[in-house]
């Protein structure tokens, strides 16, 4: 390591800042920034990024603002003792300490290591207080640097690295024989497992095990922790789980390896609670050991503690509650169904560049039939009930098929992607089958991505549910992988397939004819009806019966037609546009993950894919879909007003050239961004604000 952690110029003490939290964390940029370590911008935004992910107050006075970020050229910690405490969203009240983590993407195992001990000694009361006793920059700069010096003197029995073997305690000397007493606990001690995870891996997680620590050792409990962060994963040893008679997990991301304690009595809760009420977590757990009616980790498999019932209803008061692992499997149900959005969605807007907007009517065919040695000649499909030409041939025809051909068929894995794996999230790898199938069912009787929610939800909880229950030794290596599969895929296919199918199809059927009811009564309002249809669902039912009807009325080559495929390709265009417009001017009411789909989303939404605006849909339904719904209705409003014509049934603004008048279409659009943009990011700053307001409520 070419420079310590932690020097001189990088603490200060008795600083006096005015302003909340956020103008100190920008104290803490700046102070990091100044030192050449980084770059002040990007690693405010960072620490800022963390921040919203949940607030870094801990007990006793402390913030830890921290991230992992590329603006970090070589990682710091920066102090920084408040004359004036200033609330960090600690229930115990306003934070004087503040110890800035800066590490750089793809930090060193050695420097998340040393990190990790830091984080651990904030929990202990003597270490803060010789911070807080510090009189010179240099005297506070040497009590950290006590801590995560590396070298061997400097090492402490009771603050192991990361790299400590799991199953070992962390008052268990490195290397002692598994069944060895810890310190602290007799042979006759209850035997606890906790595993802690936050979102960065780097101090909530270790201050949440060495909390729990503490407080087995001063309770004579025998405890093994596995951290799951940065500084790296030692599992815990197989005979430590078949000694293990109960298990807390303290997280606030999902977990790796759960199946490893099917069946086993369960504390769960996120990673702040564990840092706050240790020894409370340490006698839950204990009581779980011999309450049948305790929480058990689902799984299917069995367990070393065996494997009762579990149900929802089993949760204690403080562990995690079924709407918040809901809410979990959602957001990585979105996560991985990201991919599929981007590269399909941008392979089809690719396509329809290279091959023209006709190259959709025509791209299996030319994609599956010809090659690279046997292009194709210009070919022919049925419009407005005459045969037609595709504008290119040869070369270019051939590679905008197999462009939209790739794109057509990574976006049809959408809604499946999406459904298996908030099943996934639910009930792990039992989950994944019947969550897939059951968004495969979704998509065939056109229930969209919103039926994808629910095949997903309603999969993932009956997985979870079986998985809980207690089979016999001879059923158990069945259940996870053929049981659990099969009769969820059943339940769940089958509820959709046989019992919303039809009302899903007569829905559609009834508003087709509704809307083809209104045709020359009220152009406007027909706008505007389209306008909310395509952007209540993005892609459902509802978005595919206004589609469809547009692309219907093609066939009759009239005004009226030409004016609703314009009203209807420019309206769900702005689902994927206006997203990414909020996440470009507020950034930080979003997420990484979210900031980066809406970098995407622009040329999504240019190219009509309005599933781009999924992922944000998905993940806050109530307050993106309503906004969506108001920007669309009046792009579908000014399109119809303005007698624009689109003569194409896909591409957006690839398809110019077939839109008349352009610059009416261009406005309608614009206009129709700006109102959803604006109304989704007022909602959420008010959702954020809100939040602040009532984390500051309950920390007075």
């Amino acid at each position: 390591m070419s420079e310590p952690l932690i020097i001189p110029d990088l603490v200060r003490l008795g600083v006096e800042v005015t302003g909340d939290k956020h103008a100190v964390i920008a104290a803490m940029a700046d102070l990091v920034a100044a030192s050449g370590r980084a770059d002040r911008n990007g690693l405010l935004q960072a620490f800022e990024d963390r921040e919203a992910q949940f607030a870094t107050g801990m007990p006793g006075g402390i913030a830890i603002p921290h991230c992992r970020s590329a603006a970090v050229h070589e990682a710091a910690l920066g102090l920084i003792r408040l004359a004036t405490p200033v609330d960090f969203g600690s229930k115990d009240g306003p934070a004087d300490l503040v110890i800035g983590i800066a590490a750089p993407e793809g930090s060193g195992q050695e420097h998340m290591k040393l990190l990790a001990k830091l984080s651990r000694s904030l929990i202990k009361a003597d270490f803060v207080a010789a911070l807080r006793a510090a009189t010179t920059p240099e005297e506070a700069c040497a009590l950290i640097r006590e801590v995560v010096d590396p070298a061997p003197q400097q090492a402490t029995p009771a603050a192991p690295a990361p790299g400590t073997p799991a199953g070992t305690s962390a008052r268990t000397p490195a290397g002692a024989p598994q069944g060895d007493d810890v310190e602290g606990s007799s042979p006759d001690a209850p035997v606890l497992l906790a595993i802690t995870s936050c979102p960065t891996g780097i101090a909530h997680t270790y201050m949440a095990a060495e909390s729990l620590e503490q407080a087995a050792a001063d309770k004579g409990v025998e405890l093994h922790v596995e951290t799951q962060g940065s500084g790296g994963i030692t599992p815990f040893d197989p005979e430590t789980i078949k000694r293990a008679q109960a298990i807390i997990i303290a997280a606030d991301v999902n977990i790796s390896g759960r199946d490893r304690f099917a069946g086993m009595p369960l504390v769960e809760s996120g990673v702040k609670r564990a840092i706050s009420e240790g020894p409370k977590m340490i006698d839950e757990a204990v009581a779980a050991i011999s309450d049948p009616n305790a929480e058990r980790v689902a799984g299917g498999t069995g367990g070393a503690a065996g494997g009762s019932s579990s149900s929802p209803t089993a949760s204690a008061g403080h562990q995690v509650g079924w709407g918040k692992r809901i809410q979990q499997a959602l957001m990585t149900g979105v996560s991985y169904m990201i991919p599929f959005v981007a590269a399909g969605g941008l392979l089809m807007a690719l396509g329809f560049l290279v091959g023209g907007y006709d190259v959709a009517f025509v791209s299996q065919d030319v994609a599956t039939k010809f090659t690279l040695w046997n292009l194709p000649d210009a070919q022919t499909y049925i419009q407005n009930g005459a045969e037609v030409l595709t504008k290119y041939a040869g070369l270019r025809l051939y590679l905008g098929a197999v462009l939209a051909t790739l794109g057509s068929l990574g976006m049809g894995f959408l809604v499946a992607a999406l459904s298996g794996y908030i099943a996934f999230g639910l009930a792990g790898r039992p989950g994944i089958a019947p969550g897939f199938i059951g968004g495969a069912v979704s998509v065939l009787v056109g229930a969209g991505f919103i039926g994808g929610l629910l095949t997903g939800i309603l999969a993932g909880l009956l997985a979870a549910w079986l998985a809980g229950l207690k089979p016999p030794r001879w059923l158990a290596g069945l259940m996870p992988v053929v049981i659990i599969p099969l009769v969820t895929t059943f339940v769940v296919g089958g509820l959709i397939l046989l019992v919303l199918g039809r009302p899903l199809a007569s829905l559609m059927s009834g508003l087709q004819n509704t809307l083809t009811g209104m045709t020359g009564t009220s152009a406007v309002l027909l706008g505007i009806i389209l306008g909310l249809m395509m952007c209540f669902d993005l892609g459902g039912p509802v978005n595919k019966a206004a589609y469809l009807f547009a692309t219907a009325g093609l066939s009759a080559g009239t005004e009226a037609s030409w004016q609703i495929m314009a009203a209807v390709m420019a309206a769900g265009m702005v689902p994927p546009l206006a997203m990414a417009l909020s996440t470009a001017v507020r950034p930080k009411l979003y997420t990484p993950a979210e900031r980066e789909n809406g970098t995407t989303a622009w040329l999504l939404g240019a190219a009509f894919i309005s599933e781009g605006a999924i992922p944000f849909a998905a993940g806050d339904p109530l307050r993106v879909i309503p906004s969506m719904m108001a920007g669309g209705a009046v792009t579908g409003a000014l399109s119809m007003a303005l007698g624009v014509t689109s003569k194409a049934p896909h591409g957006g603004i690839f398809v110019a050239f077939a839109i008349e008048p352009i610059w009416g279409y261009l406005v309608a659009i614009v206009a129709g961004v700006a109102v959803a943009a604006l109304a989704v990011t007022a909602l959420k700053q008010y959702a954020a604000r809100s939040r602040e307001a009532a984390a500051e409520a309950v920390a007075a």
